[in-house]
């Protein structure tokens, strides 16, 4: 870490390390992953702020091996857990084991129990099982028994999900999604990275044609990623306008006093009153904290020491897309929740 002369750390110097540390990372996954720029920002986002991503794409767009060349350049210990209809919760979590030889129980630590989980298809296991991740996800540790067992540090869950496949899946619960930091959506590539991914695979196997990726995160990278994000600036306007844009996702029933006002006027009232027919529940405090630390680190990738009214329109479409429950009516309407915040930035008044 760059420190001054005094001693202390120098804040424009850990900023500039963290921003060529996250630029090593980009430049290494970009050695299996073509293209998908929004999807590798986000996985090094949340390893940068220590939370949860979902990743929500069509089959055969390198999610997997998105999540795989991660834990890869970090070294950290990778688990795969294969979501299932017929998963048990203790095949996530571990359970007690009867030895008949000492006449006890012990303990068989589950997948968790790993730095990186990779939940594929965490949508075909029901509610019974995805509850078993809930602890997992929120308090780093998990219950086996009567003795709860901290998780290692650092703890990720990267789940993955098939957005167009309905048979066989269930609906993750809200209460489940608030968890995630970032839900990502995987898109498409372009026909030039398309092109360039038949050529990376000819005459190879799928798995064989990748070479092994360099450990280019080392074991202090938490430690300067977490300081330069703190040393970035977030004037008290900035941290207003992504609160403002957090609460103005609360239908009025729901609003705190004083919170998520958009626009004053009464064309700006009739505005909200059109939005909100879309919305049947809001994002919680949960996601203003999210939007705070995403936009520090969105700051950290272009090497900046203070937070833009620019990073957090950027932000907020992953931090708060997971976040909001659609009504009837959006979905009559065909109308996804990316355009209901869309709409929410266009009223929400800028710094």
């Amino acid at each position: 870490m760059i420190m001054e002369a005094n001693g202390n750390p120098n804040p424009q110097g850990v900023i500039e390390e963290a921003a060529a540390l996250l630029e090593r990372a980009r430049t290494e996954l970009a050695r299996h992953i073509v293209g998908q720029t929004e999807m590798i920002d986000g996985l090094l986002t949340a390893l940068a702020a220590g939370g949860h991503i979902l990743l929500e794409g069509v089959p055969g767009l390198a999610k997997t091996l998105a999540v795989r060349s991660l834990a890869e350049i970090t070294a950290l210990q990778f688990k795969r857990i294969q979501f299932t209809p017929d998963l048990l919760p203790a095949d996530i979590t571990g359970t007690l084991i009867w030895e008949q030889n000492t006449g006890q129980f012990t303990v068989r630590r589950g997948p968790v129990f790993a730095n990186v989980i990779l939940a594929d298809e965490i949508n075909r296991a029901p509610a019974k099982v995805q509850s078993a991740l809930l602890e997992a996800m929120e308090e780093r540790q998990v219950t086996i028994g009567e003795t709860t067992y901290p998780l290692p540090e650092p703890f990720l869950v990267l789940a993955t999900q098939n957005p167009i496949e309905h048979e066989g899946t269930y609906a993750l619960p809200e209460a489940q999604l608030d968890r995630f930091f970032l839900k990502l959506l995987v898109r498409y590539p372009r026909l030039d990275e398309e092109t360039r991914i038949v050529e990376q695979q000819a005459g190879g196997d799928a798995e064989g044609a990748f070479p092994p990726l360099r450990p280019v995160l080392g074991p202090s990278f938490r430690e300067v990623l977490g300081a330069a994000a703190c040393a970035v600036r977030i004037d008290r306007r900035i941290t207003e306008y992504l609160v403002s844009v957090a609460a103005a996702t609360r239908p009025p029933a729901h609003k705190g006093p004083g919170l998520g006002v958009p626009r004053s006027g009464e064309g700006g009232r009739q505005d909200r009153e059109g939005l909100y027919r879309y919305i049947a529940f809001g994002a919680s405090p949960r996601a203003s904290i999210a939007l705070y630390r995403c936009c520090r680190i969105r700051a950290l990738f272009e090497g900046r020491s203070f937070v833009t009214p620019g990073d957090v329109k950027a932000a907020a479409f992953p931090v708060l897309r997971h976040r909001i429950v659609l009504s009837y009516e959006a979905e009559a309407e065909g109308l996804d929740a990316d355009g209901v915040i869309s709409r929410i930035l266009a009223l929400v008044p800028a710094p």
